[in-house]
């Protein structure tokens, strides 16, 4: 009601330096998921861009960057998908109520929901490539380093992380999976027996470098080898 909405201000103004501003209950709840639904959309264009631009050929990394000289065009950076609690989840919401007028905020769900997939395609392609390279080696002799399972970079928070989602999936398909989360000091405890949490240090012992987190970490480091997919632009 309006009368809690004016409590609940004056309670916040203690304290906000901010402006608190008042409106109704339905407004403010579809203000969080608009807010949430537009970062979503923003990404799903970059994430369309970089499917995109590796069937032609094109660094999207460059192509981004020179797009953004535009002054009116911000596009942001692809990744390997959406996670978190509200960006990869609050957009549904919207949909759910709305379902046959949400038709942007649906597709750019399903492209982002949909990444994960084709980063796993891309690994594969880089196992193969591998193979084709070492006629001495199996797919038994293969092993991948993941880099990052937390949701964004430079935090501990893995809840509907495309990078986990990744790992665990690479992982049920029987390759040995190291991985490297300089966030966390033991891998969930629903991950694959065939995955193993390693210092940094000791990446040189994959054969395949998957980078899905760009953790401060990542930046700096040289990774001697050819198969590499840097799904992050770092």
């Amino acid at each position: 009601t309006p009368r809690c909405s004016k409590a609940a201000c004056d309670l916040y103004k203690i304290f906000v330096k901010g402006a608190c501003i008042e409106t109704n209950a339905r407004t403010a709840e579809m203000c969080k998921l608009t807010e949430n639904s537009f970062r979503d959309v923003n990404i799903a264009f970059a994430n369309e861009l970089s499917v995109i631009c590796d069937k032609l050929d094109i660094n999207v990394w460059e192509l981004i960057s020179l797009a953004n000289r535009h002054p009116r065009v911000n596009i942001l950076q692809p990744g390997p998908g959406v996670g978190g609690h509200c960006i990869a989840v609050d957009p549904w919401f919207i949909v759910a109520k709305t379902p046959e007028q949400a038709r942007l905020i649906r597709t750019a769900r399903q492209v982002n929901d949909a990444k994960p997939e084709w980063v796993i395609d891309q690994v594969k392609i880089k196992i193969a490539d591998f193979l084709q390279a070492n006629p001495n080696k199996t797919i038994q002799d293969v092993t991948i380093a993941c880099y990052g399972l937390a949701f964004k970079p430079d935090i501990d928070d893995l809840r509907e992380s495309p990078a986990l989602e990744i790992t665990k999936k690479l992982a049920a398909q029987g390759f040995n999976i190291l991985v490297i989360e300089p966030n966390i000091d033991t891998l969930p405890r629903d991950m694959p027996e065939n995955t193993k949490l390693i210092e940094i240090e000791n990446k040189d012992d994959a054969e395949i470098h998957v980078v899905l987190v760009a953790h401060r970490e990542f930046k700096t480091i040289s990774i001697k080898s050819e198969y590499i997919l840097n799904t992050v632009g770092i």
